[in-house]
């Protein structure tokens, strides 16, 4: 520490800014580090860092900025900003697990917390925006307790971010693309469900435009304010393991879980989905109706992506083929007892 990188060009839109976004994680032998730069509408900022959280134990910092003043201007290269050398404080009584992993914490060793740490932290921090998306899993020694590592923060410069400290956390993917289409479509939102709780959740967001950047959605809300927001369900009799990962198959030694009353059997599969600079493949466990037993419901497209459940067979092209690889917010999938709709939580 601290290291170093080299970043590619791109030429903003009228009237747009040059932004950077780093955060460091800090947890004692282990640093995790969040790094963003991009254009942006937003109104000029000067660097800025800000201490989301203070060891001793785990330890939050960002550095933001926003500049028009003259091209390349967000041209920070380094962490150097965020890093200071290690505080010497001797160790205390209380031991935890620590770890930091995009992962699981599954192996995280146990090491003597430093003198000031009253609590172990266990949770996660989800960081979404800027072509970002990941789940961070932490454990470590904290001066209270809570689920209060972010004190309450939600957006760090161009990065969303939501914290968790449920026993199972929440399993969610977030995918979509936004950019021009030459395919005839009618203008206008479409919001769709096709499986819902109890149990696994698949909606989308769909929205095509005729007029210049009217495709301004910047995070989530168009579609999670437009689902129904039921009260957490009460456990039922079955139990399933619950997962959602992309690229590769779910773990073979997940633990179950109490799926929520309603339930009558365990999903296993996956959705592959193409389109807009987009292909991947989608693993998902969880609890499910028999009603729900397919998620998709024998959908095949939905906006600019082809979808497919369970499936190997080769994609029909797409009209709309021009859409960038940057991951927005067209696709959710969400799992488990604490799933934010239920439990009346925003992810924006």
């Amino acid at each position: 520490m601290p290291p170093r990188w080299m970043a590619k060009h791109e030429v903003c839109e009228k009237g747009w800014g040059c932004q950077e976004t780093l955060i460091l994680v800090d947890n004692g032998p282990q640093v995790y580090i969040v790094f963003n730069k991009g254009c942006t509408p937003v109104v000029d900022q000067d660097a800025r860092i800000t201490e989301h959280r203070a060891g001793p134990g785990l330890s939050v910092l960002s550095y933001t900025h926003v500049c028009r003043h003259q091209d390349n201007c967000n041209n920070l290269s380094t962490t150097l900003p965020l890093w200071t050398p290690p505080s010497i404080i001797g160790p205390g009584s209380l031991r935890c697990p620590v770890c930091l992993s995009i992962d699981d914490c599954k192996s995280a060793k146990e090491l003597t917390c430093p003198a000031g740490s009253t609590h172990c932290y266990q949770g996660s921090i989800q960081f979404r925006g800027g072509g970002i998306f990941t789940i961070l899993r932490v454990q470590g020694c904290m001066s209270q307790a809570g689920c209060n590592m972010l004190k309450g923060t939600r957006e760090i410069g161009s990065i969303v971010v939501r914290e968790d400290c449920s026993p199972k956390g929440q399993s969610s993917i977030i995918v979509g693309s936004k950019d021009c289409t030459k395919g005839r479509m009618q203008d206008g939102s479409t919001v769709s469900i096709y499986s819902g709780p109890p149990g696994v959740l698949v909606a989308s967001y769909a929205h095509f435009c005729s007029s210049n950047r009217c495709n301004r959605a910047r995070n989530t809300s168009v579609l999670l304010n437009s689902l129904p927001h039921p009260a957490a369900p009460a456990p039922g009799d079955v139990q399933c393991p619950i997962c959602v990962q992309a690229l590769q198959p779910c773990p073979e030694n997940l633990e179950n879980v109490t799926c929520p009353n309603g339930t009558t059997h365990c999903y296993s599969g996956f959705i592959r989905l193409s389109g807009g600079g987009v292909s991947s493949k989608i693993y998902i466990q969880g609890c499910m109706t028999q009603a729900s037993s397919s998620l998709l419901n024998r959908t095949q497209k939905i906006g600019i992506f082809s979808v497919a459940e369970n499936s190997e067979e080769p994609f029909e092209p797409l009209l709309q083929d021009r859409a960038v690889s940057t991951p927005f917010l067209a696709w959710v999938v969400g799992l488990g007892l604490s799933l934010a709709l239920w439990c009346g939580m925003p992810l924006s």
